[in-house]
């Protein structure tokens, strides 16, 4: 029986800086419900070009970003980590044949919300059309809710320093008041290079993370 030379899911060029990074994972719930609630919002005003729930989350984290400095850096080839003022946000797309690119925000944190949210569409729309680029983003957002997964480890591919992952939403039972009852949440799965953040760090950052999306209203 002979077999089929396959490429490999990822380039040859990736895996090999994979071994520069030291991973770590954390996992958070996200109550649902003000991102629920603004994607609804802004389907009433925008119709068809409503911002989408990715669009958002990403809004989220780069105001996170801001606040978090280590969230901020890129790791160089030589393993010099340098922090940034100003920087790009990466967000996985998925092509065909079960390939994967990221497209890139340029400058992300600039960018007024109505800016932000045309910047993101087109580099999400230039990355499926096969327009690929060198991504210099320190964090990249990763979601496969359309499968209905609703958690997973993602890996981080230098010089990016971290990768969220987003699942689907989901049912948790949660405690309030003394009230058990379910409550829509989404997990977000962080993995960070520990050469550039403790735990402490990057759970302070996933909490800022939630907070902002849990408390979501679309900006103006």
């Amino acid at each position: 029986m002979k077999g089929i030379i396959r490429p490999p899911a990822l380039h040859p060029a990736i895996t090999k800086r994979l071994s520069n990074v030291v991973p770590a994972t954390m996992l958070r719930d996200v109550r649902w419900d003000a991102l629920r609630a603004a994607r609804e919002t802004a389907k009433k005003k925008d119709g068809k070009a409503a911002a989408s729930p990715s669009a958002m989350m990403s809004w989220c984290v780069v105001r996170a970003q801001e606040k978090h400095a280590a969230f901020r850096c890129l790791v160089k080839n030589d393993g010099t980590i340098l922090e940034y003022v100003d920087f790009d946000f990466g967000v996985a797309v998925a092509l065909d044949a079960d390939r994967l690119a990221t497209a890139s925000i340029a400058g992300a944190n600039k960018l007024a919300w109505p800016d932000f949210l045309a910047a993101y569409n087109h580099a999400v729309e230039e990355t499926r059309s096969g327009k690929l680029i060198a991504v210099q983003a320190p964090v990249n957002l990763t979601s496969l809710g359309a499968f209905g997964i609703e958690s997973a480890t993602p890996i981080v591919v230098p010089p990016s320093m971290a990768t969220l992952f987003v699942g689907s939403a989901h049912d948790r039972l949660y405690n309030e008041n003394g009230v058990v009852r379910p409550v829509e949440v989404i997990t977000l799965s962080l993995t960070f290079d520990h050469k550039v953040v403790n735990g402490g760090g990057a759970a302070a950052f996933l909490y800022e993370i939630k907070n902002l999306m849990e408390g979501f209203k679309l900006p103006e």
